[in-house]
């Protein structure tokens, strides 16, 4: 509760300073009027969804959309806001100025009025993210994009020179709600025509049932050497409420028996391996392991069977894996591939000049290739979204990984 009130207090603070810079543009009560009423609504449809949130439930659709009615207006305040912060600054140091050097005439103030070109130019500015997060809501969230790369190993087998891997993850079945959409991205990943799929968990947002809706579509996912997979931190059932241990662990066990009907090869701490000829690649699979979240993924329990000079290929969920157990272990991970982050579902990429969001904060390794120590590790931005139904800048993806065997290099 006391969250709660800290939080409707700095929303409150931020409307009103927003209004003030809104009115200083307009004069107009309609237009005032319909700003108020817009800002009542959605602020109001928020703390209702926000306190009636039953945290049982599977999925919760209301919740979501008010979260992204939220988002969509109050994300270009705080736009105005701090442009018009600017200014007001400026308008400090000149009223604390004019009183210091001035005698200013009865009535009249030291501190100068709002300009109004800097007010439009600030609303200007707060459309830029508006028109950004309302394209993310209504076409981001399934702008699938196949991102492909070459990577290079010197000790890659001979045989497996071009092999073809197609990595996805995070499909949150839970949040879809355009089955044309999905349906297409299926297609999309069977396009590839890769020699093997590997999906890095976070099948579902809390519930096994939520997948049961879209099993038939992700069972027609095909690749010559089959589909491996891993759980990720939401597949356990620990984001809801159950009402008892019993149906929590049968949602579990549902959970398991779910990646066999759809035809993948779940790995809990194992390892599976692609033949060819006299050659092996090790497929090894963690439970989830995380920085802040479950760890449960065990290497050395993965690895048992695994001989060192074998190409490994490591699914984790979470790449904070890779950063504090993977890269310093004994055994040579040659490619780790995970998802997880998202990439926060916000940010601005342009290849080759930028490539930025909030979640590099939490995570140094939040999307795309990085390499250390010989080794590679992928981040896939994850195949669906959560919580906020949209993507701004960061799309939903399907990575396509050709391995060759030669001097080492990302391509």
């Amino acid at each position: 509760m006391l969250r709660l009130l800290v939080f409707i207090g700095i929303v409150l603070a931020l409307d009103f300073y927003a209004f003030q810079s809104f009115r200083s543009v307009t004069k107009n009560p309609w237009v005032i009027l319909i700003y108020i009423m817009s800002t009542m609504l959605v602020f109001g449809n928020t703390i209702y969804h926000v306190v009636n949130l039953d945290r049982s439930a599977s999925v919760s659709t209301g919740f979501y959309q008010a979260f992204a009615f939220f988002v969509l207006f109050y994300i270009p305040k705080l736009f105005l806001v701090l442009a018009m912060f600017g200014e007001d600054v400026f308008r400090l140091f000149e009223g604390v100025y004019n009183a210091i050097t001035t005698s200013p005439r009865s009535g009249s103030s030291v501190f100068s009025t709002r300009r109004k070109f800097i007010a439009q130019i600030a609303l200007g500015v707060a459309a830029l993210p508006f028109l950004s997060i309302l394209h993310g809501i209504t076409k981001g969230k399934y702008n699938y994009k196949v991102l492909k790369y070459t990577l290079f190993f010197e000790d890659l087998p001979k045989e497996f020179d071009n092999y073809k891997i197609t990595q996805i993850s995070d499909i949150h079945s839970g949040s879809f709600d355009n089955k044309a959409k999905v349906e297409y991205a299926v297609d999309l990943i069977n396009a590839q025509a890769s020699d093997v799929i590997m999906f890095t968990g976070d099948l579902v947002n809390s519930r096994t049932s939520e997948m049961l809706p879209w099993k038939s579509t992700f069972s027609k996912l095909k690749a010559k050497d089959g589909i491996f997979s891993i759980l990720g931190n939401h597949d356990y059932g620990d984001y809801t409420r159950w009402p008892s241990k019993e149906d929590k662990s049968k949602n579990f066990k549902d959970m398991l028996k779910l990646h066999k009907s759809l035809g993948f090869q779940l790995l809990l701490d194992e390892a599976k391996f692609i033949r060819k000829k006299e050659s092996q690649l090790a497929i090894i699979g963690v439970e989830n392991w995380g920085k802040g979240f479950k760890q449960k993924g065990d290497l050395r329990k993965a690895t048992s069977q695994v001989n060192p000079d074998d190409f490994k290929i490591l699914l984790s969920h979470d790449p904070s894996h890779w950063e504090h157990e993977v890269i310093d272990d004994k055994l040579h991970y040659h490619l780790t591939l995970s998802g997880h982050t998202h990439g926060m579902q916000f940010g601005i990429e342009i290849p080759g000049f930028i490539k930025w969001s909030p979640i590099k904060w939490r995570y140094k390794y939040w999307a795309g290739l990085y390499e250390k120590a010989g080794q590679v590790l992928n981040v896939n931005r994850g195949f669906g979204y959560l919580a906020f139904p949209g993507r701004v800048g960061i799309w939903p993806e399907i990575t396509v990984i050709k391995l060759r065997k030669g001097k080492p290099h990302l391509g």
